[in-house]
This record gives C-alpha cells, structure tokens and sequence, in this order.
C-alpha cells in the first residue's frame, strides 16, 4: 500500500514563507514526476508545480518567481519553498506521485494523492 503524506502547511502573514513536505512510503519500485496541486474553496484544483525523474521543473504562472519545487529520490520526499506568499495562494495543497509499481504481476504505474495540507495566508 502505497501512502502520500503532507506536511508544513499553516497560517502565514502575506509576504512570508512556507515549505511543504511530502513523504512517499509502501512499497514502491521508483517515482516518476511528483507534483503539487492546490485547491481553494470554491475553485477547480490546480496544478502549481511539478518535477520529473530528470528534475525538470514546471510552474504555473501564477507562482513562478516564488515558489520552488524540489526532491529527494532516495527519500522519496518532494517539497515545495514558497516564499513571498499571497492571499491568494490560500488553499488546500495536494501532494501527487507518479509511482512505479513492481511486483508478481510485473511492473506498472499508478498515481497517489495525499490528504492535503492546509495553507492560509492572511493579508
């Protein structure tokens, strides 16, 4: 059973900063691209950052210059450095893993979802 599990959200004044934590655990063959996606009361969830196996890096443009995404493959860690946060960056953060499966049956992809972590800026 493979599990997501986010940390670091929480409540910040508008310009400060925040790291999310995002731990993969289960038993997993190897990850391929981990993201973070947001979702704000009343609004679709979107994508805010993803990297790859390779570490190329992709942002929205509404937290480019802001915010980082990185990794740690031997960890099976992701995190996400956001700094000159805003009240609209407000939402749930959602922690995703494209991971590789490997078993009896063969090997195979499959997409995991954390709960989500809380992140409130106030203005």
């Amino acid at each position: 059973q493979v599990q997501l599990a986010e940390s670091g959200g929480g409540l910040v004044q508008a310009g400060g900063s925040l790291r999310l934590s995002c731990t993969a655990s289960g038993v997993i063959f190897s990850i391929n691209a981990m993201g973070w996606y947001r979702q704000a009361p009343g609004k679709q969830r979107e994508l805010v950052a993803s990297i790859t196996s390779g570490d190329s890096t992709n942002y929205a443009d509404s937290v480019k210059g802001r915010f980082t995404i990185s990794r740690d493959t031997a960890k099976k860690m992701a995190y996400l450095q956001m700094d000159s946060l805003k009240p609209e960056d407000t939402a749930m953060y959602y922690c995703t893993a494209d991971v590789i499966l490997s078993d009896i049956y063969g090997r195979r992809s499959r997409d995991y979802w954390g709960q989500g972590t809380q992140v409130t800026v106030s203005s």
